[in-house]
């Protein structure tokens, strides 16, 4: 048996999943699309199902590629547990009764129940099932009442004897809510009045800002900890010792010592440098770069669940239209802070070819990932916060200018934001860590394999030496345009495999404080990462992918030769 976990986005669908299907659960891309969803098996006596969570949607007449999925997945389930926020429950009848239209076996989780009774709002659970014609179940997925009923009650799933027509949804809604709906009214909670707050136009901006400082925060300081602390004493202790080893075992030198060693520094193995493999290749992206990733992920993920995100999206959804998106089009940007990749693929919950190609342009151009932000602070560790506010300012003004003159140049309309803002709630620590791992997971899955393969492309160019030829050829461009030696050719190529590794490639040139700002601006704005340039091609297809490639040329030439310049007026 097929269960399929349906319901409008931040209705507890994650949290309800979590508790039906414990730990054991995989995420899948919709067959030729990159939307993902997760499946796991839930118990039901004797009988194992299958149950997946599909992603949110508001409505069966889609507007973005996730509705569209949900709506085909649909006919490939047996059982539909529709997910339902109490506290809204008005504006969430409307894909209950688009559901019951579909003539599935249905059971309704009337979730958020001890949200909706805090909030004076009293729902007649009997006379609603009553009325839908299929088991609705109270419950609270944080702390677990209700679930077990509803998992008693799959059994009972039922079609339904609802019959209206499409054009009288919403009055059946109102004489559905007028019967079953009953409102007290309450003394504002502490929850609600800071849920005003952060939409507040004078105020929300303030706590914005501290959100965000206070995220990367924890995520740079707790990431560096666990880097000190965990996971280079882990390298030391248990991998460094086999590295020596293989090392010893093929005499130090050569071809196949090159590529899964690397050069050794002063007669010694340096994890961070000698660019094997079986060094760097791993050190890099698991030491260095995980934590951090980690430590994003958590911050994204907790926000997400108390419910902010929503908050964040209303509060710049002026500023976003002005560059030719709205509010939401900050969840990709985000997302690609983590990873690229996954903030390409968020590009998908935008309605409209030129808002997709707006956000998946700036994500690509003006947005580092975590691996990126944390290589480029450790390389302009020394320059103090001077370089690193010259390189995220330029970073930013330019996410601001290049966003407003797409606008302009782009044809196309941005449509208003509509979004249900959820109730500030605890987020349900297990799926949250369920959450978190997912995230990891894919990262891993995505950029190791790149990681290794530019660590291997690059040894052999250098051994081929291809890497000389193309120093040769550029160096006059990139010496007259940009400032920076012949020598940095290697890694601006290597950028396009992998951009972390490309920026840990600067460290042993010898660079100034001002070459290194420049190459690293460089390195961030000019074309993505290959898995990145991949999702890039799904999402937009290859007409649209040369227009964004031909941005990335221009700004790359423009701003590297006009940062170049103004750093030498400034005297760096």
């Amino acid at each position: 048996m097929r269960i399929l976990l349906m319901g409008s986005p931040n209705v507890g669908k994650s949290a309800i999943f979590s508790r039906l299907t414990g730990t054991h659960v995989v995420a899948s891309n919709y067959p030729g699309t990159t939307v993902e969803f997760t499946r796991g098996h839930l118990k039901m006596g004797e009988e194992t199902a299958e149950l997946i969570d599909v992603p949110g949607a508001y409505t069966l007449e889609p507007t973005n590629r996730a509705e569209e999925v949900a709506v085909e997945m649909v006919d490939e389930g047996d059982v539909i547990v529709n997910v339902v926020d109490a506290t809204n429950l008005e504006r969430n009848l409307y894909l209950t009764l688009q559901l019951l239209q579909t003539g599935k076996p249905m059971v309704v989780a009337l979730n958020m129940w001890d949200e909706a009774l805090e909030h004076g709002i009293n729902i007649d659970a009997e006379d609603l099932e009553k009325h839908l014609g299929v088991p609705v179940i109270p419950t609270c997925a944080i702390s677990g009442e209700g679930v077990k009923s509803l998992t008693d009650r799959l059994e009972e799933a039922d079609q339904g004897d609802l019959k209206v027509v499409s054009e009288d949804i919403w009055q059946r809604i109102g004489e559905i809510i007028e019967d079953v709906q009953h409102i007290e009214y309450r003394h504002p909670t502490f929850r609600q009045v800071l849920s005003h707050a952060t939409v507040h136009p004078l105020i929300g901006p303030f706590i914005a800002m501290l959100v965000l400082f206070l995220s990367f925060f924890f995520v740079i300081h707790t990431g560096e900890w666990l880097i000190g602390n965990v996971m280079e004493p882990a390298f030391e202790l248990a991998w460094e010792p086999v590295t020596v080893w293989i090392s010893a075992a093929l005499g130090g030198e050569g071809f196949i010592h090159g590529v899964l060693i690397g050069d050794l520094i002063e007669g010694e193995i340096d994890m961070e440098n000698s660019f094997g493999l079986l060094t760097t290749g791993l050190f890099i992206p698991i030491a260095v770069i995980l934590p951090f990733i980690f430590c994003f992920y958590f911050i994204l993920s907790l926000l997400e669940d108390i419910g902010y995100l929503p908050r964040l999206g209303v509060l710049i959804d002026t500023l976003m239209h002005r560059m030719g998106l709205h509010g939401l089009s900050i969840v990709p940007m985000m997302l690609g802070l983590g990873c690229n990749v996954p903030g390409a693929m968020a590009g998908r919950i935008l309605e409209t070819r030129k808002e997709r190609f707006i956000a998946l342009t700036l994500v690509s151009i003006c947005v580092p990932c975590m691996a990126q932000i944390a290589m480029v602070a450790g390389l302009l560790g020394d320059a103090g916060i001077t370089g690193l506010a010259v390189v995220f300012m330029t970073l930013l003004i330019l996410w601001v200018a290049l966003g407003v003159s797409m606008k302009y140049f782009l044809k196309g309309e941005t449509p208003e934001i509509l979004v249900d803002i959820p109730p500030y709630r605890l987020p349900y620590w297990k799926s949250l860590v369920k959450k978190v791992y997912m995230r990891m997971k894919g990262f891993v899955r995505e950029a190791l394999p790149y990681v290794l393969l530019g660590v291997f492309l690059v040894q052999l160019l250098y051994t081929l030496g291809i890497i000389a030829l193309l120093d040769r050829a550029f160096t006059p461009v990139v010496q007259t345009l940009f400032g920076l030696p012949g020598t940095a050719v290697g890694p601006l190529i290597v950028g396009f495999l992998r951009k972390d590794v490309a920026v840990g490639m600067l460290a042993p040139l010898g660079l100034n404080t001002r070459q290194l700002i420049v190459a690293s601006v460089i390195l961030v704005i000019y074309f993505p990462c290959a898995a990145t340039f991949v999702v890039l091609f799904k999402e937009l297809g290859i007409r649209d992918l040369l227009k964004a490639s031909g941005v990335m040329i221009v700004v790359v030439t423009v701003v590297g030769t006009g940062l170049n310049a103004l750093l030498r007026i400034a005297g760096l």
